[in-house]
């Protein structure tokens, strides 16, 4: 049982800590909103993560040669959907500062809406999948029920605790730059890193 734990955790951290263009998007996001949908875009992230742990321990080989088709074409989605979300944010950040202090910002995605869009973004990496799978059948074992469930938890324990971190730093950086020009620097920053992360995905 303890074998699993530290897989499932070691797991968890090795696919969350590589900071790609879903975790620059949860610190921009963040940065712009309260803490609780930072929070709830963090666990949608980590709810993908455990789902695909689970599909990696429950599917194990045949699932690599069902997604080697899609593969392909989920990293393109994955990438558009992410270069749209980066111009969306830096048009709103350019406006807002365009039309000056006294505009009403935009309000921030509701703590659901968030979860939501970070859950669906992140499964569409099949890479996570493949990740996990390769975990699996390379030695991390779970001969049991109870061992499975046990790398599960874990994984998507790491994932979930290295994203609210983001989350946070996110939500403290906004609290930190709260002037008008350093938020358009920090969203036209964050725009550009997730748009080239998001092209780096197909390349």
């Amino acid at each position: 049982m303890t074998t699993a734990v530290v897989a499932g955790l070691l797991a968890g951290y090795g696919i969350a800590i590589p900071v790609g263009a879903v975790g620059a998007h949860l610190v921009a996001v963040a940065a712009r909103s309260p803490w609780r949908t930072g929070a709830a875009a963090a666990l949608g992230i980590a709810a993908a993560d455990g789902l695909y742990a689970l599909l990696a321990v429950l599917g194990g080989a045949a699932l690599v040669p069902l997604l080697a088709p899609v593969a392909a074409p989920l990293r393109w989605a994955s990438a558009v959907v992410l270069v749209i979300l980066a111009v969306h944010s830096t048009v709103a950040a350019v406006r807002a500062y365009r039309a000056g202090p006294k505009t009403v910002e935009t309000a921030p995605p509701a703590p659901r809406r968030a979860f939501l869009t970070f859950l669906g973004i992140t499964i569409l990496n099949p890479m996570t999948v493949v990740y996990f799978t390769a975990l699996v059948l390379g030695g991390h074992s779970t001969t049991g029920a109870a061992e499975a469930t046990a790398f599960v938890v874990a994984a998507f324990a790491a994932s979930a605790s290295w994203q609210l971190l983001l989350a946070t730093g996110g939500t403290l950086l906004g609290h930190l730059v709260t002037g008008p020009r350093g938020r358009l620097t920090t969203a036209l920053a964050s725009g550009l890193l997730i748009a080239a992360l998001a092209v780096g995905l197909v390349m």
